[in-house]
């Protein structure tokens, strides 16, 4: 009455497929290296020469080749632009820890402690080296 099926289902599992893989620890770098490339994105942005240094040699670290650095400058206000890098460096800080990468926490959570004491009103801007 019916015809078998004579093809392969394509409800296959995804085991016998034929691409690459990646590891948690590879997801997990890449996720971290994109987090640190936005940061050092908007350090740059704001002018924090040495501090971009350091967040561009993890970056270099977790990519294995160093990231390109953008000088061109928006219209965001520095508030504006401290709040976005007080985010991303949370969000590193996040990832870094689950992946226990002690050196990126620390630099993520400097770069939190920097950018929140820029947007308190009575504190002045201070450098992510400034910070240790």
């Amino acid at each position: 009455m019916y015809e078998p099926i004579r093809t392969k289902s394509v409800h296959t599992s995804a085991d016998d497929a034929d691409f690459p893989h990646r590891s948690r620890e590879d997801e997990l770098d890449i996720q971290l290296a994109g987090h640190l490339g936005a940061l050092l994105a908007v350090t740059d942005e704001l002018g924090l020469t040495e501090d971009g240094d350091r967040i561009a040699a993890q970056v270099a670290r977790l990519r294995g080749a160093p990231p390109a650095r953008h000088a061109g400058r928006s219209d965001a206000a520095a508030q504006a632009l401290h709040r976005r890098a007080h985010a991303l460096a949370g969000r590193a800080l996040v990832v870094a820890a689950s992946r226990a990468d002690t050196a990126v926490a620390i630099l993520a959570a400097e770069a939190m402690d920097a950018h929140d004491a820029a947007l308190t009103p009575a504190t002045a801007p201070t450098a992510l080296a400034g910070a240790r």
